[in-house]
């Protein structure tokens, strides 16, 4: 059964090329399926519902909550992991034309607003290639032609990958601890490291901050845990390590540009927009 998945997986991602000037459409209910590393012509819009997926590059690995989407230029070598079996997957495939905007050159998670989202919605109908010249090619190449005026601010739910094993433990250790306050300080001391040297080992390897880092992997930890609807705010806040709601609101909405209630408040509408 297990090949047969993987099987169904390679077929698919053969087709989105196989012409290449058609958009090509596909949606998905994942199940326990996640797709394993490969790379399309086509740029992909890669849009969810249900729940949480991982998308995995060669340098990062991208966390995208349902009412999100990726944007994935062609080229980028890229694996899809579903969180739970409860995802749904909208792709869009589109052809890469000459002098774009430079928006389609950079890979991004950006929110959905209600526009978007409706007409996301509208493709659920369509499956395979959709043919230049049908209303269906138009429809699609609107969606595309409006993301660079409706995405204006790319948000940092990504964590780039260690290359330095030592620095691979260090944050293996910042997953393992999420719900605790941690001290730069501490960890330097407790892996052996000065301050200023890991400093160094954290820009120099991953591009940002120790305190970049954990904050970003927090939010996206309280991300999972909203979506799961099972703990308060208050509680969501503790477990990822705030003591202080207002503070853990602020730092939440710093990223997201918008609080954890009103995020709350809309994946319920999508939910039922779904059903």
């Amino acid at each position: 059964m297990e090949q047969l998945k993987h099987a169904i997986n390679e077929d698919y991602l053969k087709k989105v090329d196989a012409d290449k000037k058609s958009i090509y459409c596909h949606h998905d209910l994942m199940g326990e399926l996640f797709v394993p590393t490969h790379q399309h012509l086509k740029a992909q819009l890669l849009y969810t519902e249900g729940d949480v997926v991982f998308v995995i590059t060669d340098s990062k690995s991208y966390f995208l909550p349902a009412r999100h989407f990726i944007w994935l230029p062609s080229g980028v070598a890229h694996s899809i992991h579903p969180k739970s079996g409860k995802v749904i997957m909208r792709n869009l495939y589109f052809p890469t034309e000459a002098n774009e905007d430079v928006f389609y050159q950079i890979e991004g998670i950006y929110p959905v607003n209600d526009l978007l989202l409706q007409m996301m919605l509208f493709t659920n109908r369509w499956s395979g290639d959709l043919k230049k010249g049908t209303a269906n090619f138009v429809i699609a190449s609107g969606i595309k032609a409006i993301l660079p005026q409706l995405c204006l601010r790319n948000l940092p739910l990504e964590l780039p990958k260690a290359k330095d094993e030592r620095l691979s433990k260090i944050l293996k250790f910042i997953d393992n601890s999420i719900g605790e306050p941690i001290l730069f300080t501490r960890v330097a001391e407790q892996f052996g490291y000065s301050e200023r040297s890991l400093y160094r080992l954290f820009q120099n390897d991953l591009g940002m901050s120790f305190m970049q880092y954990y904050t970003i992997r927090r939010i996206i930890k309280a991300i999972e845990l909203l979506l799961d609807r099972k703990l308060s705010i208050k509680e969501i806040a503790e477990k990822v390590g705030y003591s202080s709601v207002p503070t853990f609101s602020n730092t939440f909405y710093k990223i997201l540009r918008q609080r954890p209630s009103d995020y709350l408040n809309q994946t319920g509408i999508l939910e039922q927009s779904v059903d």
